[in-house]
């Protein structure tokens, strides 16, 4: 049986840096391709971290990989996927695994008509915070989760991305950019979404462009950036999640969740480490009692101070699952679930009605300490 899979990447942008650097921390992968619509692109990367340059054509019929990682925009993550399968590889895409929830079921149709695997981003719910947090939950020491809060906003994109444009077309917006990192983690805690219900709005029609290169760019606003959405769980839980590229500052908390014996403190969903917190009903909030995680140590320094980031982690899981025939975390029915839930939030603020989900899917396992460990090189 074999103990690793070929890995090829397709499309060398500004996320490619993070699955090129820190997919050495892992077993399971071997990256040994790169591919870019940009040749010049691919040849970088390819000569920065030692891998071999091909033209996506050369790419999809190389017999040394396996599983391709998709890191071409939003907007291309179907097509490019569809290609990936049609090829006989498996796919992880980076988030959102489609931009409609028809495409998806289509990607999840092939997968399956082929025997491949599709895996998708976000993985930050692997964490050692969040894993933390999901333990807690899982020994009831909070209780029944019945609602909860989930907050991430800021002025937008366009003050620090260096291509920032399709960040604010259809496909893109606050909730199909950071929502998987949110809708994830609750699918993580919680299980699947039964219903939503949303308002929606967008603050401006055009966006001005103040990161390099691009700085004093006009670039047009075609999603909304502005979005405050109710979220029923088939558990019974409702959350409100607030997403928005259209406030410049605020005081709420990321995550909270509220139990029937206590509130639970979440860090911020898009990193994997943090302080998480929590309450019983003497109301005493006090950090819980941090542990080895070996996907919460601090390895990147940031201008904010250590930061732990272990992106990769799922596309290593989703092959060493594949090796060992088990489910795979960061699986294609968590993803179309998480489409669905995103889109549907969409559509009710576009026509004022609550949506309900047409999809469903299971908790992930949770990845303790000995399972995070085993993934590690």
């Amino acid at each position: 049986m074999t103990k690793e899979l070929g890995v090829g990447i397709l499309g060398c942008g500004n996320i490619s840096t993070t699955y090129f650097s820190l997919s050495p921390l892992f077993k399971g992968i071997r990256v040994l391709a790169c591919a870019d619509l940009n040749p010049a692109a691919a040849e970088a990367k390819a000569k920065e971290y030692g891998v071999k340059a091909q033209t996506v054509e050369e790419l999809l019929a190389n017999s040394e990989i396996d599983l391709i990682v998709n890191l071409t925009i939003p907007d291309a993550h179907f097509p490019v996927s569809k290609a990936i399968l049609e090829a006989g590889k498996h796919v992880y895409s980076e988030k959102p695994l489609t931009v409609t929830l028809e495409e998806g079921k289509q990607l999840q149709a092939l997968a399956k008509s082929k025997g491949l695997a599709v895996g998708c981003a976000p993985d930050t719910f692997l964490g050692g915070a969040h894993q933390l947090a999901r333990a807690y939950i899982d020994g009831g020491g909070v209780g029944r989760i019945t609602s909860g809060t989930c907050h991430v906003m800021s002025p937008g994109m366009e003050m620090w991305h260096p291509n920032p444009g399709f960040f604010f077309l259809n496909g893109g917006g606050p909730i199909l950019d950071l929502g998987p990192y949110y809708i994830a983690n609750l699918i993580n805690f919680l299980g699947p979404v039964k219903r939503v219900a949303a308002l929606t709005s967008m603050a401006n029609k055009t966006r001005t462009v103040t990161s390099e290169p691009l700085n004093g760019t006009i670039i047009p606003v075609e999603t909304p950036t502005n979005i405050h959405a109710l979220l029923e769980f088939a558990e019974g839980a409702t959350i409100t999640l607030s997403a928005s590229w259209d406030v410049w500052s605020h005081r709420h908390a990321n995550m909270e969740l509220y139990g029937t014996e206590g509130s639970l403190y979440v860090p911020d969903p898009n990193f994997f480490g943090g302080v998480v917190e929590a309450s019983g009903r003497n109301k005493d909030i006090q950090p819980l009692k941090d542990w080895d995680h070996p996907f919460g140590k601090a390895n990147q320094d940031h201008p904010n101070g250590p930061r732990a980031n272990y992106r990769t982690a799922g596309l290593a899981d989703m092959a060493v699952a594949l090796i060992e025939g088990r489910d795979i975390r960061c699986s294609i029915d968590r993803a179309l679930h998480g489409v669905d839930v995103m889109t549907s939030i969409l559509k009710s603020g576009a026509e004022g009605n609550f949506v309900a989900t047409t999809t469903t899917c299971t908790k992930p396992a949770a990845l303790g300490i000995e399972e995070a460990l085993a993934l590690l090189a």
